[in-house]
């Protein structure tokens, strides 16, 4: 079983031959940050992802998560790891240096994150988790709670973790119960119970801050009667040393499908006279505010997606390599050939290879909106970026996850039965994968934010504005003469094309019908992502074929090119039947009565 080694090379040209770095060197805060020192900063991350975190992947998913009476053990291995990930500073990458962050841009640190996730995902949850808290407290906290909690939480001494879903509620926050009642000294006495709860109880370290959306005594019914609150494991002093132990106990933790070495768990809340907490902001903000950690959230799950993506890639090309099982068609030799000989391993492994190559490219191009719309100086540039990164939110999320699944299950088909196995590993890349499409937001919520959100309320504004830019690149390949460009650039025009009528569509008929809308919005984001990966592709292409006309490293920007034309001929043409889905699926998936399923 090989061990996760980090796509530094790739994570390389994305940052210098696509110009990402040099996008974001100017703004300020990043004009120190050179090539030399991200490139060293990924390659330490690389080493840490591949030595420390890739072996404990499966002693996590063997051994899991162990539940005592309250109390929860990670597995053999982790609670040193974290220690070693907290003493390298990595949870401190992209944070505010006012609380001991190191302020680096979210595009250096969002390659970061991927390496976590492609070596253990279980563990990369833990401190994701935390940095939605951190945004959270840093954006509408008090400077008491920026002061008492930010300091630790940046620096991983302590972790966070976010407290929405409920047994009566699931993704339907409006049925929230849990309560807060006012203790007239600035804190609230919290009751409830959440499920759910990533790393809501664990031993990696001494306190944990939990987030919690819960009801004061008044409040309007529905998501707008919803506060947010600061309720720590244990309580600090006025010190900031720990004191009493708070009333939040950990019930019992799950017992999953994949993940098993990040612990779920169920909170209960003022079991023994309340739990000490105290308000984020406003009362009756609360979801506003969480979904400050939501949206930093769903673009990081989106992140993890890529991250197993890649990872199940290593794995099955790895194994596609070593693998000798029949000969080589229309060779007349004998011998037996290794299965990457086959044709049909060969088409698995290109998409897989595409697809997750689309995405850390797309994901990459949000995050330097993210950058931008953060530190630019100029207001205007600061709006238009963070209208991008809001359209983009979903489609990273959504895209990133179900093209993880099916990636991690492609990985097991080209191990064939022996995918079926544990021992190959293949089949957890599969389980651990498929929770991602599901939390901080289904699919399906994903797509109807995007349509009802992020494009029927502006009348399509912000998704057309990216349209020129696709555009752009498609102009620029078809105004050469090389043959693998300009196949690249039909296929990416087509593409456009489809996405055009489907816009069209959504603008025209979502006022009126949102529901016949909705019934084909998952194809719609598919349809998107699909696009938006091409078009990265495309310029990907583009800059492969100009280094190697300069005599660049001919192994590696050829690869680009067959990828990029791959996707185009094998995935990209699939943008007419999506288009055709988002036009005309409504009125039959509405039609049926219930009792006729």
């Amino acid at each position: 079983m090989t061990d996760y080694t980090a796509p530094l090379r790739d994570m390389q040209f994305l940052l210098n031959e696509l110009g990402h770095l040099q996008r974001i060197a100017a703004l300020p805060g990043c004009e120190d940050l050179g090539s030399d020192l991200v490139d060293a900063i990924l390659a330490e991350a690389g080493r840490f992802s591949g030595e420390v975190l890739s072996p404990l992947n499966v002693i996590g998913d063997r051994e899991g998560a162990r539940w005592n009476d309250g109390e929860v053990r990670t597995a053999s291995g982790w609670k040193q790891a974290y220690s070693q990930f907290v003493e390298g500073g990595w949870n401190a990458l992209s944070c505010e240096p006012e609380f001991g962050g190191q302020g680096l841009p979210r595009l250096v640190s969002a390659l970061v994150e991927e390496m976590w996730n492609g070596a253990n995902v279980s563990f990369g949850l833990c401190p994701m988790l935390t940095r939605g808290a951190i945004e959270a407290i840093e954006l509408r906290g008090s400077e008491h709670l920026k002061e008492t909690y930010l300091p630790k939480m940046v620096s991983g001494e302590w972790t966070g973790s976010m407290n929405l879903t409920e047994p009566q509620a699931g993704s339907d926050l409006a049925a929230v119960r849990s309560r807060a009642e006012p203790q007239g000294d600035g804190t609230y006495k919290v009751f409830g119970q959440k499920i759910f709860i990533t790393y809501g109880e664990h031993d990696l370290t001494d306190n944990i801050v939990h987030l919690v959306l819960a009801r004061v005594p008044g409040a309007p019914e529905g998501v707008k009667g919803i506060s947010l609150f600061v309720v720590p494991k244990f309580l600090i002093n006025a010190d900031g040393s720990l004191g009493a132990r708070n009333d939040v106990r950990c019930v019992s933790i799950e017992h999953k499908l994949g993940i098993h070495g990040s612990p779920t768990a169920v909170l209960a809340f003022g079991d023994k006279g309340g739990a000490t907490g105290w308000l984020v902001g406003e009362e009756n903000r609360g979801l506003e505010y969480m979904f400050i950690m939501m949206n930093a959230a769903r673009f990081s799950v989106g992140i993890e997606g890529i991250g197993l993506a890649e990872r199940a890639y290593q794995r099955a090309v790895a194994y596609a390599r070593d693998r000798v099982q029949g000969g080589e068609l229309g060779v007349k030799s004998r011998d037996k050939v290794a299965i990457i000989r086959h044709p049909d391993v060969r088409r698995m492994l290109l998409s897989m290879k595409s697809r997750t190559e689309a995405m850390r490219a797309l994901a990459c191009e949000v995050a330097v909106a993210m950058d931008i719309a953060q530190r630019h100086a100029d207001a205007s540039e600061r709006q238009q970026a963070q209208a991008f990164v809001d359209l983009m939110i979903p489609v990273i999320k959504g895209c990133g996850t179900e093209n993880a699944i099916d990636i991690a299950s492609l990985g097991v088909q080209i191990h064939g039965g022996m995918g079926f196995i544990e021992e190959t590993g293949a089949a957890q890349h599969l389980r651990d994968a498929r929770i991602t499409s599901i939390y901080e937001g289904t699919t399906g919520i994903q797509a109807a934010d995007l349509v009802g959100r992020k494009i029927a309320r502006d009348g399509g504004q912000a998704i057309r504005a990216l349209i020129e830019r696709m555009r752009t690149v498609e102009a620029q390949l078809r105004s050469g003469d090389d043959a693998t460009l300009l196949i690249i650039a039909q296929a990416l025009g087509d593409g456009i094309d489809a996405l055009e009528q489907a816009i069209a569509f959504i603008v025209a008929q979502y006022g009126d019908h949102p529901a016949r809308v909705l019934a084909g919005s998952v194809p719609f984001l598919e349809l998107f992502g699909l696009v938006a990966g091409g078009w990265q592709l495309a310029g990907a292409a583009q800059v492969a074929q100009q280094h190697l006309a300069q005599g660049g490293d001919a192994g590696f920007y050829q690869a680009k090119l067959h990828t990029a034309r791959f996707y185009a001929e094998h995935l990209l043409v699939r943008a007419n039947g999506l288009v055709s889905v988002v036009l005309q699926s409504g009125d039959v998936v509405l039609a049926m009565d219930d009792e006729q399923f």
